[in-house]
């Protein structure tokens, strides 16, 4: 999964899952951190878009990671916010909070500086729904921008790729 072809790229997935959660009537949400709540924004560029997105959650502190999405604090103390089971539990959290099927999680560093020991595009994306837990590892190039693109691209290509 790479973060190739941008916006364009997030865009052509938004479109297909809206279609495809319509279609089998089931629905998203998310708990985002360094994307603040562009995977929403993305899904809902679609028309009918309503009709599959619950909401999502901005965990952009960490604080809120916890008291919103419901993450481990001992996680969060011990770990940081930029961990794999940092982003599976917000993928859990969105799922639940929200009342949807399928939930995304993403957390990681956008930059310009590190964080909790993370470089710059080190981006943890997962997903939770029917039988689902899944959390991939990106390395993604660039400056806070193209990460945090990115970051949504491989955000709905990763559950375009279950939901097929």
């Amino acid at each position: 999964m790479s973060a190739q072809d941008g916006p364009a790229r997030a865009d052509e997935h938004a479109g297909w899952l809206v279609a495809e959660l319509t279609r089998l009537r089931q629905t998203v949400a998310t708990a985002e951190s360094l994307t603040a709540g562009l995977v929403c924004a993305t899904i809902t560029r679609v028309p009918g878009a309503s009709a599959v997105l619950r909401g999502g959650l901005v965990v952009y502190a960490t604080d809120l990671k916890h008291s919103l999405a419901g993450v481990d604090s001992r996680l969060l103390a011990e770990h940081g916010a930029v961990h794999p089971e940092v982003a599976a539990q917000l993928a859990e959290g969105a799922l639940h909070r929200c009342g949807a099927d399928w939930g995304l999680g993403l957390t990681g560093v956008a930059g310009p500086e590190p964080q909790d020991g993370a470089e710059p595009g080190t981006v943890y994306v997962a997903l939770a729904g029917p039988g689902v837990r899944v959390v991939r590892t990106l390395h993604l190039p660039g400056g806070r921008e193209e990460v945090r693109a990115g970051s949504v691209t491989c955000a709905l290509a990763l559950l375009r790729e279950h939901m097929r």
